[in-house]
């Protein structure tokens, strides 16, 4: 294992993980120290000589030291750490965006079956046929990889896939094969397991086969949830997630039946080839994807039809496995549906399995394998064997389907079937995987952000409203309903105090649509000179602050037609004064109704005014100039090109987008201060994005 691995989970809820393994990590680690404490303990009481007893008690920091030595090198932790302080652009330099390329499906959809073969590896056929053991354990799995296509050329010999950096476990096998990315992510406020959506900002295999009308269905025989695997699959092709649990509620297994992972893979090609029974009855395209799971480390699942071949369970497991795939494609091919069908066998991954491998030559590559039954794609280098990441099946697999992809590039991915270079046939296998395992601020965007690029770790709320009573010592707050509140999340607080006075603190009550309620005391607070946050807890124990204001509360709203509804409160006011900028580009993407609203509120914007800024109090507004400089009630005011100044202090720098800012004259301080950001209103109204503010 590696340690992006072990932090990735980290970041993962423990749901549907092998009970099986749990208890062995229970045993093989806490065993040990059961048994051997207490003998230690013993010995140390009857040892009277002073040197073996200071001996002793130097012994569990020399365990302790030589556990952290042994993890640091089993892990290679030094070089992960050095390789994290060092930043690689690879990844977005040779990045290919599927938003911006071109891709063209043929009028006649292809049905699609991916099958993940669980750790599946080349290594495991013999020497002979590309293999690094001395008897192939895999036959049926070798003799389909070559009367099929695995782009070894001409060779005999298998071909796979080089598996990279952070792309070595399960869910990062699976994203890596269908967006052509490693799974990059980081340990911070944006962890999986708070998410709303995987990796929200990339356009993967399953939103592309969804937006050309196909009905994806994924199909495993373990607890989707574990991993992130239900939340990447809900969230890139709505997959219909038919998992272990699905499998119980269907009535397919017992309620209390478990075995390995879940149940094993004998059901699992049972319900696949139901499923696809049922799938192929409907006139739209069909893409079923299975995950087997026997195969999985430590040792695999020998089930009743595995067969004592081999001293090694392992490999009995894997000789199963091969003739339970080879069995299951045979009956595919009987099917009316499979003359319009393409077929992907591919090993996610090499096995992590602690000692399968020992006896393997260290100079062998070990690559996962790959085979393309039924393509609709010549290949484009039939004579030459292409030398290729996991990354590549992304497109490969969409060209198998007879789709067109413009450039034969899409993520880090290269299209297998045309004679366009590979990354690793460009750069080469070792530098492409240094520049991998460095730290890409590129990747870590992708993760944290959506296509749009607003933050998915919550809901920039499209309704969030402060209230107070009469006398002010009441405050009232709702909250919409926020992003993977129930899964990520388990409450709502807001701390919240007025000038330096001390925080406060309540929590929320969730109402029946998922909506979040706050009553809080502020007696004796000042409603113009308020601070709040508002915190999503995390399952995992860390707090997201989901949103933060200064100054008058009850000013903050999330839209534009809502300020103007607010400044018409205290639009006779002589307490406040309104003051805002803005330029002419900022007023070619507002709205006639969005021009009334300043119109109606006394500002005279228009497209000829170039730089639009203006003051409101007591009802009067000045008029728009180049500069402005004046006072109102005592207060004093300059505003230029995107700057005020008010009593000397700046509120406003240069900032793209309409500025507002809210000054209580009275109290001689800032009641509120927002920016809006027109670059991105067109896009909200057109439902790309959604509308956002920046508030001080």
């Amino acid at each position: 294992m590696t340690v992006s691995e072990l932090l990735y989970h980290l970041t993962m809820p423990m749901e549907g993980t092998s009970s099986d393994m749990i208890v062995k990590g229970i045993v093989n680690s806490f065993g040990p120290a059961l048994i051997l404490t207490p003998l230690f303990i013993m010995l140390l009481k009857k040892t009277s000589h002073k040197h073996l007893r200071r001996l002793l008690k130097a012994l569990p920091a020399c365990v302790l030291a030589f556990t952290l030595i042994m993890t640091s090198m089993k892990l290679d932790l030094l070089a992960y750490l050095r390789n994290r302080t060092s930043d690689s652009t690879f990844a977005e330099e040779n990045y290919a965006d599927p938003d911006s390329v071109e891709i063209t499906f043929p009028e006649e959809k292809r049905n699609l079956i991916y099958i993940y073969l669980e750790s599946m590896e080349v290594t495991f056929t013999d020497e002979e046929n590309g293999g690094a053991f001395e008897e192939d354990i895999i036959p049926e799995l070798t003799a389909l990889a070559q009367e099929n296509e695995d782009f070894s050329g001409s060779d005999t010999a298998l071909n796979g896939g080089y598996s990279m950096p952070n792309t070595d476990w399960t869910v990062a096998a699976m994203f890596a094969e269908t967006s052509g990315l490693p799974l990059e992510t980081s340990l911070d406020q944006n962890e999986m397991s708070t998410q709303e959506s995987f990796f929200d900002g990339v356009t993967c295999l399953g939103d592309i086969l969804e937006d050309n009308g196909y009905h994806n269905t994924l199909l495993i025989g373990s607890n989707a949830v574990f991993g992130g695997r239900k939340l990447y699959f809900d969230t890139h092709g709505s997959y219909d997630i038919e998992d272990y649990t699905y499998a119980k509620q269907q009535g397919w297994i017992d309620e209390d039946y478990r075995v390995w992972w879940g149940y094993e893979d004998a059901k699992l090609f049972t319900f696949a080839k139901n499923e696809l029974t049922r799938l192929s009855e409907s006139d739209e395209p069909f893409n079923l994807t299975i995950l087997t799971v026997d195969t999985h480390f430590e040792d695999g699942y020998v089930c009743e039809d595995c067969e004592d071949e081999y001293d090694v369970q392992y490999a009995n497991v894997y000789a199963c496995s091969s003739k339970r795939v080879a069995e299951f494609i045979d009956w595919c091919k009987e099917q009316d549906f499979y003359e319009n069908t393409t077929i992907v066998l591919s090993g996610d991954h090499p096995t992590m399995d602690a000692d399968f491998c020992e006896d393997v030559d260290e100079d062998y590559v070990r690559k996962t394998y790959t085979c393309y039954i039924n393509a609709d794609a010549e290949n484009g280098a039939p004579d030459r064997r292409r030398d290729f990441t996991t990354f590549d099946a992304f497109p490969t697999t969409l060209a198998a389907l007879g789709v067109e992809i413009e450039g034969d590039r899409l993520g880090l991915g290269t299209n297998l079937f045309s004679d366009t270079e590979t990354l690793t046939e460009q750069y080469g296998i070792g530098y492409m995987a240094s520049e991998l395992e460095k730290k890409s601020d590129f990747l870590m965007s992708l993760a944290k952000t959506s296509k749009e690029g607003e933050e998915t770790t919550y809901d920039p709320h499209s309704d969030l409203e402060f209230s107070f009573d009469d006398d002010f010592t009441t405050m009232e707050v709702f909250i919409d309903a926020v992003y993977s509140l129930g899964e990520g999340y388990t409450g709502v607080r807001i701390e919240y105090y007025s000038g330096d006075g001390e925080t406060q603190m309540e929590r929320a009550w969730m109402d029946d649509e998922g909506d979040w309620h706050i009553t809080a005391d502020v007696t004796g607070m000042n409603p113009d000179d308020m601070h709040a946050s508002i915190y999503a807890e995390g399952v995992s124990g860390t707090d997201f602050e989901i949103y933060h204001g200064d100054g008058n509360l009850v000013m903050k709203s999330n839209s534009l037609d809502g300020y103007f509804g607010v400044l018409n409160t205290i639009a006779h006011s002589d307490k406040y004064a309104v003051f805002v900028l803005f330029d002419e580009d900022e007023y070619d993407n507002l709205l006639p109704s969005e021009v009334e609203l300043f119109h109606t509120f006394g500002f005279e914007i228009s497209e000829e005014d170039g730089i639009y800024m203006a003051v409101r109090y007591n009802d009067e507004v000045t008029e728009s100039t180049e500069s402005l400089t004046g006072d109102v009630n005592g207060v004093t005011y300059e505003i230029s090109k995107h700057s005020l100044i008010i009593n000397g202090t700046e509120y406003v720098k240069e900032a793209a987008g309409i500025q507002f800012v809210i000054y209580n004259t009275e109290e001689n301080l800032c009641a509120d201060s927002v920016t809006y950001d027109i670059r991105y209103l067109k896009a909200y109204r057109d439902g790309t994005v959604r509308q956002t503010s920046t508030t001080d």
